[in-house]
């Protein structure tokens, strides 16, 4: 069977309180700030995460990297991290650019 996570736990516990199910039982769902049933908070998680498995080929170099400096967090997971910031430094330029523009043709009026 394929191992699906290579996330590691930590033999050493922390000191927060342990949780039983009637902690879960008495949970108020809240989307938004609103109240929400457990169906309409479950759809709002998925939206948010909407996380899809792919298949990628990447260099031996890049996934050592990212494995040296994962820790417990999962090489995965950054690797994801460091492609949205990759895009939203890509939106944020995009935009910088066309209030630039903007400017220099307002100053030239």
């Amino acid at each position: 069977m394929k191992r699906t996570s290579t996330t590691k736990t930590s033999a050493i516990s922390d000191d927060a309180p342990k949780l039983t199910q009637a902690h879960f039982d008495r949970a108020k769902f809240r989307v938004s700030g609103k109240s929400a049933t457990k169906a309409q908070w479950q759809e709002a998680v998925r939206a948010r995460v909407a996380k899809q498995r792919i298949s990628i080929m990447l260099d031996a170099p890049i996934i050592e990297h990212f494995k040296s400096i994962a820790g417990e967090r999962g090489y995965q997971t950054l690797i994801n991290d460091a492609l949205r910031r990759a895009v939203e430094g890509e939106h944020l330029t995009k935009s910088l650019r066309a209030i630039v523009r903007e400017e220099l043709r307002a100053a030239r009026n």
